[in-house]
């Protein structure tokens, strides 16, 4: 079967892994998202049966799936010729218990045999040094040890140990039960200690789902949506990652394959902006802790675009040059070197969910003014650098210029420490952080605006159009009828919009020219309708995008927008921070039903 993006992911903010349309694992890092893909069938060409788990029903005719409703237990259902078929529940255990998150590094299926009399092949080959070799096993009585490198895996189970050895079908007749975790004996029953796993784990997405604040409208989709963003989570430091994936290409044979694996400053701000609007706070809070933490370490100095999960500042980039790639397409790229880039938005993704913490009294930590001292850097340093060049949010590689997004951001962190200021009681840092944002918005109002034709510019230096121009609305720098932005936003239709998707850019990059749409900026091109009063309109573009999601209701970074497939990185955080956001906006409000 070619490779696809019609793929479910499972996880517990520790390890996640992405399933396939018949329950097979082709993804999946230990012993975390940016660890070694021991199962890395998606990206490994031809091999199918190396780096994946799978379950192989023997004259298997039909699957279908489903999410058990308000979680992250996916269901499969595979059906024989013969009419029996099995159904299998794959999770990542997660709940509180003594106090603590159990979010172990481990992968749990349960197998229930549920129509006539089926028979199973068990399908288990992870790798090790990506891709490089299948890693070697050796087994007891009721498991398997996998050594894939520094990680060790043990598998427990109630299934025949030596069915799964030989690779070969076999009668199920009662229900199977597997554990691929930690290198230590599984304690207690399996049978019993699985499907206790499986029921707190259900009562854990569901309790959290039930403290969402969600729309009247598209209530799957934002919960689905919201469910992943939080996967997207390393819970121990709260970093937030752009995507589980690694080096799916933006459009064939681009040799646009990024590893999206890390925490982008920009992609996190937007991630928790939108989970916030839900009322996810837990989210938010964790994040605030790894910004922190980021901003310690940076002294007052240089906040680079990304870090590693752990905030590891070096993320050297290199080729894993046994894997072919998707569909064949490599390079598969791990690490990524827009780490040494400049990108002077980063300043005001910051300041803006930091501030959160001065004004909302849910939460367990608010900020104080030691932590406004601390914010006061990165305001500095917003300062210093609004009017200088950088390599923008669209991580050019090969050219720097002022790019309008970033200048707009500085203007936003400084804007919004004076709103800090404010609550602090604090009147003279008021009056300074307001007129640095004024003379930045001086400069902007100078530099990026092009008379000639009569829209901003993505640069100071250039009159070409960007899609991150229409934010300019949503950091509050413009007003939706401001006259500026109407005619920019009729430029970037006319430049950027494609049928009902759009361009990030349309200008030749450092790998010519884009060949599919950038699906947050449809979402952003659908936010801007809505709000200049195109809101029909902004619906059924909305719909439009909603009928592009996986059967598991997901979107990645790209598309196609003459084919309509999906390309890039998944499952991309930026395209379910727009299904949240366009749902709250176009949404019916609760009380036409109250």
């Amino acid at each position: 079967m070619t490779a696809n993006l019609e793929l479910a992911p499972i996880g517990n903010c520790q390890v996640s892994a992405l399933v396939d349309e018949e329950g097979g694992f082709v993804w999946g890092c230990v012993p975390r998202v940016d660890g070694d893909p021991v199962f890395c069938s998606l990206l490994n060409g031809d091999e199918k049966d190396r780096g994946t788990w799978r379950f192989e029903l023997e004259g298997q005719v039909n699957a279908s799936q489903h999410y058990e409703r308000n979680s992250a237990i996916l269901k499969t259902r595979l059906e024989a010729e013969d009419g029996s078929a099995v159904e299998i529940s794959d999770f990542a255990p997660r709940y509180e218990t003594s106090g603590r998150m159990y979010r172990p590094v481990a992968f749990t299926r349960i197998v229930r045999p549920v129509a006539g009399a089926p028979r199973l092949k068990v399908v288990l080959a992870p790798m090790k040094n990506y891709g490089e070799q299948l890693a070697p096993t050796n087994n007891g009585t009721n498991h398997i040890r996998y050594l894939a490198g520094p990680q060790t895996l043990r598998l427990s189970t109630d299934a025949p140990v030596g069915y799964i050895l030989e690779g070969r079908h076999y009668r199920v007749e009662s229900d199977q039960h597997f554990f691929l975790g930690p290198d230590e004996p599984f304690v207690g029953n399996i049978r019993s200690e699985v499907r206790r796993m499986e029921a707190n784990t259900a009562k854990y997405w569901q309790h959290w789902v039930r403290g969402l604040h969600i729309p009247l409208e598209w209530q799957e989709e934002t919960i689905r949506a919201a469910i992943s963003l939080k996967l997207c989570q390393h819970e121990e430091t709260g970093a937030i990652v752009a995507a589980l994936t690694t080096s799916i290409p933006e459009a064939a044979n681009s040799q646009r394959n990024w590893d999206y694996r890390y925490c982008w400053i920009r992609d996190s701000y937007y991630t928790v902006q939108a989970l916030n609007r839900l009322g996810a706070l837990d989210v938010l809070e964790k994040y605030l802790a790894y910004l922190r933490n980021i901003v310690d370490q940076a002294r007052g100095g240089q906040i680079q675009p990304l870090y590693s999960v752990m905030g590891a500042e070096e993320l050297d980039e290199f080729e894993a040059e046994h894997l072919a790639g998707y569909r064949g397409m490599g390079p598969v790229r791990v690490g990524n070197a827009a780490y040494k880039q400049v990108q002077y938005d980063c300043y005001g993704q910051i300041v803006m969910p930091t501030a959160q913490a001065f004004f909302d009294q849910r939460l367990l930590r608010m900020a104080d003014e030691t932590d406004f001292a601390h914010l006061e850097e990165v305001g500095e340093a917003a300062w210093a650098k609004h009017d200088k060049p950088d390599a923008g949010l669209w991580e050019f590689r090969t050219r720097q210029e002022v790019h309008t997004y970033s200048a707009v951001m500085c203007w936003a962190a400084c804007d919004r420490l004076a709103n800090v200021a404010a609550t602090l009681g604090k009147g003279d840092r008021v009056v300074f952080w307001k007129q640095r944002a004024e003379k930045i918005r001086a400069t902007i109002e100078e530099k990026a605006w092009r008379e000639d034709g009569e829209h901003y510019g993505a640069s100071f230096e250039n009159g070409y159009l960007d899609a991150s121009l229409l934010q300019m609305v949503e950091l509050r720098f413009l007003k939706p009828d401001d006259e500026r932005f109407i005619k920019t936003f009729a430029a970037i239709e006319r430049d950027l919009r494609r049928g009902d998707h759009m361009l990030r850019y349309a200008a030749e990059d450092d790998f010519g020219a884009p060949e599919t749409a950038f699906n947050v900026c449809t979402f952003w091109l659908i936010e801007a309708l809505g709000l200049v009063g195109r809101r029909e309109e902004a619906r059924e573009i909305f719909e439009s995008m909603l009928s592009h999601t996986t059967h598991s209701g997901l979107l990645s970074e790209d598309l196609d927008y003459e084919t309509g497939e999906l390309w890039g990185n998944f499952p991309q955080t930026y395209s379910l921070v727009g299904i949240i956001n366009c749902a709250g906006l176009l949404s019916k409000p609760w009380s036409e039903v109250r």
